[in-house]
């Protein structure tokens, strides 16, 4: 029997793939009315999210909200900067600049002190023009900017800048915008193990994955390590690591072993459920968001784990044991309550802004949606 994790109320628990049929089930079934009702009138969206609720009734749904309101820490005039949070984007390159942002702004939305961005020299100078609010390290190189026989000297001073910093954070984000030169590629590899023996909470997303499919040895067997896959990028990810195709039939049995095989890194399976699972529970967080799928929910997600997992890091030498002896995971409950929160933003921005939702409106709406579950004062 696998273990399990009780420290907090109905928080995680081991389920069966028949569970996850029956839920799947239920919500083909809603779907296809609502599709023969069409249209995404106020109506229909109400009644969406009303009819998730069937769903959140099964024991494979995570109790986010009292996840969220647990590990989200109260504001104290007698904290400083910095113990609310300090976040590290490891991405950004030439062509992609707002992934990085997307990340390190969402971090401060939800209440992260401070959020760093260390990018290539041409993204930098991008990402800063978006927002004062986040710090921009210059400091990444790609192999079009230098020689073959530069090649080490250049990793190694990159690997140093990076250094200098990164036993201040408390989770690295490592792969939005990252793009997929190799030379630069390596020099995050580097960066990845050094953040491993100091012990720094990862989450990984984005062309990350990509590094990381090709490269597992960077987060087997590492704890505080986050995968945070796509579609494809999990398909990507069962075909290396379990050599065969994706089952939906068996998905929950497939990601409890996909975790497993990669020695307990937790994985968050985005979709139209998020699966999140460590090896040893698998917990499912299915509160309808919105229809609109504009690009960079994934790198809002990416930062909002950081935070959130960070923060249930803290709460950990705090917590108590059960009678079992174990205690929670403070990365799978990052993973579900910011999966709870990014959906709870994007519904409240699709009601506002409908198809013309962008990924700016749900980060704004990400602080007040926060508020409405764990309110500041």
């Amino acid at each position: 029997m696998r273990q399990q994790y009780h420290a907090l109320p109905a928080f995680p628990i081991t389920v069966s793939p028949n569970c996850m049929l029956a839920s799947s089930a239920i919500l083909r079934r809603q779907q296809f009315l609502i599709r023969s009702l069409g249209g995404y009138s106020n109506q229909t969206h109400v009644e969406r999210m009303q009819g998730t609720k069937v769903v959140a009734g099964t024991n494979l749904e995570a109790d986010a909200e009292t996840i969220l309101r647990t590990i989200t820490p109260k504001l104290d005039p007698n904290r400083h900067k910095g113990q609310a949070g300090k976040i590290a984007i490891i991405g950004g390159c030439r062509e992609y600049t707002g992934a990085p942002y997307f990340a390190a702004i969402s971090a401060l939305k939800i209440g992260a002190d401070l959020s760093h961005v260390f990018c290539t020299k041409d993204a930098a100078t991008v990402i800063k023009s978006y927002s004062p609010e986040i710090i921009v390290h210059p400091v990444l190189e790609e192999s079009y900017n230098i020689r073959e026989e530069q090649k080490r000297s250049i990793c190694a001073k990159v690997l140093a800048e990076v250094s200098k910093w990164i036993e201040r954070f408390d989770c690295l984000v490592v792969g939005p915008g990252l793009g997929r030169d190799p030379f630069l590629l390596d020099c995050v590899s580097e960066i990845m193990k050094h953040a491993r023996q100091s012990k720094i909470p990862v989450v990984v997303d984005g062309d990350g994955l990509f590094l990381v499919t090709n490269n597992l040895d960077l987060v087997s067997g590492y704890c505080l390590a986050v995968l945070t896959p796509n579609v494809n990028e999990y398909k990507r990810l069962v075909q290396k690591v379990l050599n065969c195709e994706v089952s939906d039939e068996g998905a929950t049995e497939e990601l409890l072993s996909l975790a497993s095989r990669i020695g307990g890194t937790t994985i968050l399976r985005k979709g139209k459920s998020d699966l999140i699972s460590d090896g040893k529970t698998v917990n499912m967080v299915s509160t309808f968001g919105s229809p609109r799928r504009c690009g960079g929910q994934g790198d809002i997600l990416s930062g909002s784990v950081a935070v959130f997992s960070s923060w249930a890091c803290q709460q950990m030498p705090a917590a108590k044991e059960d009678s079992s002896g174990s205690t929670p995971n403070p990365m799978v409950l990052g993973c579900i309550a910011a999966s709870a929160l990014l959906r709870k933003a994007a519904s409240v921005a699709f009601e506002n802004q409908k198809r013309g939702t962008l990924t700016t409106d749900i980060i704004e709406c990400l602080g007040k949606s926060l508020e409405d579950i764990c309110p500041a004062i």
